[in-house]
C-alpha cells in the first residue's frame, strides 16, 4: 500500500475462482467483499475465472481424487459467476480475466519449466497431500500440477494481492514463490476465514447443500439464514454483512446476555443478508411472510405444486419427499419422517410406510420451509 502511494500506481489485486458450480453464496463473498474495499480505494480489482484451473480441479482439502469437468460445463458455469459478482462488484472498475488466457497457450517445453520451479518434497507439505500419500490413496499427477498452475496466474497477471480462504493458504503461496523464480516483485497473500455452513459443522459448500446462494429468492436467504445455529450468529454478521465494528460489538454483547432472544438477532442478520443481495423491499415481504409460515404457523399463500406420475392413487410418503427433491434418496426421506421433520396438512407424519392420497387436497411441509400441493399427473 506504501508502495502505490508514493508511486501512484493503482495495486493488482486477484482472486481466482474454479467454476465448479454454477452458484456463488455467501461463503464466497467473504473475500469479494474485501476486493469491494480494494476497489472502493481506487485499485485494481481481477476477478480471475479459472476455466483452465476448473477442468483440473481444486485438491485442496480432499481425500479422493476429483472428478474433472468437461469445458462446457465449466464456461456455463463462468457465465453465471460473471452476472453475480456485480451484486457485488463494480462492474466499471472490475478486470474479469481467464486463466485459459495463457494456460492454454503453452506448450509442453512451458510446462517443463514450470514444474521444474517447484519440488516434489513442497508438494508433499500439503496436508491433504500427505495425508493422502502416507495412507496410500492416489494422487494424480495432474493433482500435483494443480497448485503449479494457479500460482503460474499470478505470474502472468504480475499481482501484487492475491486474496483467498484460508483453505487457500498453501496455494496462494506457491504464486509467491513462482513469481520470485520468474523474477517478479512475489505478491502479497490475504487470507480470510472460511464461513461455516447453515448445518454448523463443515464450511459453506454448494455440495453439501449447506449454503445461502446470493442468486437465491429473498425469502430463501431468509429462511436458511433463519436455520443457522445460535453460535454462528456472529460470525454470519461479521463474514457475511456490511454492519459497522461498533454495531459488531453490541451484538457480541447481546449474545452474551441472557435478555435477549437469539432469534431477534437473527432477524436481523436475515434481513440484512436479503437487503444485501436484493434490496429493503424485498426483505421486509421475506420477514412478513417467514413470520406468516413459522411465527404464526400459517401455510404460505403460494405453494409450489408437485405431481406425481403414478398409475396408483396412493404413494409411499419416502418417494414423495424423493420426488420434491428436499432428500436424495428414500433413506435420507425415511431419517426426515422418522425425526419428526414432515407434515402432511398440518399432522406430523412419523410412520415410515405411511402412504398419501394423489386423489385429495393434501399439502406436505417438508423440513422448516418445504411445502408442496401434491398432485396426479
Amino acid at each position: 500500500m506504501e508502495k502505490s502511494f508514493k508511486s501512484g500506481k493503482p495495486l493488482i489485486i486477484k482472486e481466482g475462482f474454479d467454476p465448479t458450480a454454477p452458484d456463488i453464496h455467501i461463503g464466497h463473498m467473504v473475500t469479494i467483499n474485501k476486493l469491494k474495499t480494494f476497489q472502493d480505494l481506487g485499485h485494481t480489482v481481477v476477478f480471475l475465472i479459472g476455466d483452465f484451473t476448473g477442468m483440473i480441479g481444486d485438491p485442496s482439502g480432499r481425500t479422493s481424487t476429483r472428478k474433472q469437468l468437461t469445458k462446457e460445463e465449466v464456461l456455463s458455469n463462468a457465465e453465471t459467476y460473471k452476472k453475480q459478482i456485480f451484486k457485488i462488484l463494480d462492474p466499471e472498475k472490475t478486470v474479469i480475466d481467464f486463466n485459459s488466457r495463457w494456460s492454454s497457450a503453452m506448450n509442453f517445453e512451458d510446462v517443463l519449466v514450470l514444474a521444474s520451479k517447484y519440488t516434489v518434497a513442497r508438494i508433499l507439505e500439503r496436508d491433504d497431500f500427505s495425508k493422502r500419500y502416507s495412507e496410500g490413496r492416489p494422487i494424480s499427477m495432474l493433482e500435483f500440477m494443480y497448485p503449479l498452475v494457479q500460482g503460474y496466474d499470478s505470474v502472468a497477471l504480475k499481482a501484487d494481492v492475491e486474496m483467498g480462504g484460508t483453505d487457500q493458504k498453501f496455494n496462494l503461496l506457491v504464486g509467491r514463490e513462482l513469481q520470485r523464480e520468474y523474477g517478479i516483485d512475489p505478491q502479497v497473500v490475504i487470507t480470510m476465514p472460511l464461513l461455516i455452513g447453515t448445518d454448523g459443522v463443515e464450511k459453506m459448500s454448494k455440495s453439501l447443500g449447506n449454503y445461502i446462494g446470493i442468486n437465491e429468492a429473498p425469502e430463501q436467504i431468509y429462511g436458511k439464514a433463519m436455520s443457522i445455529p445460535d453460535n454462528l450468529i456472529l460470525d454470519y454478521f461479521t463474514l457475511g454483512t456490511d454492519i459497522p465494528e461498533i454495531e459488531l460489538s453490541d451484538i457480541k454483547k447481546q449474545l452474551s446476555s441472557s435478555d435477549i432472544n437469539p432469534m431477534t438477532l437473527k432477524k436481523r442478520l436475515a434481513r440484512e443478508l436479503v437487503k444485501k443481495y436484493h434490496n429493503s423491499e424485498e426483505a421486509d415481504k421475506a420477514q412478513a411472510g417467514f413470520e406468516k409460515q413459522f411465527s404464526k404457523r400459517e401455510v404460505p399463500d403460494e405453494i409450489a405444486e408437485l405431481l406425481i406420475d403414478s398409475t396408483e392413487n396412493e404413494i409411499w410418503l419416502p418417494k414423495v419427499i424423493t420426488a420434491s427433491g428436499v432428500a436424495n434418496s428414500n433413506a435420507a426421506a425415511i431419517r426426515l419422517i422418522t425425526q419428526g421433520g414432515v407434515k402432511v396438512n398440518g399432522e406430523t407424519i412419523t410412520d415410515r410406510n405411511y402412504k398419501v392420497s394423489l386423489l385429495e387436497n393434501i399439502v406436505i411441509k417438508i423440513g422448516k420451509r418445504n411445502y408442496f400441493r401434491l398432485g396426479k399427473k
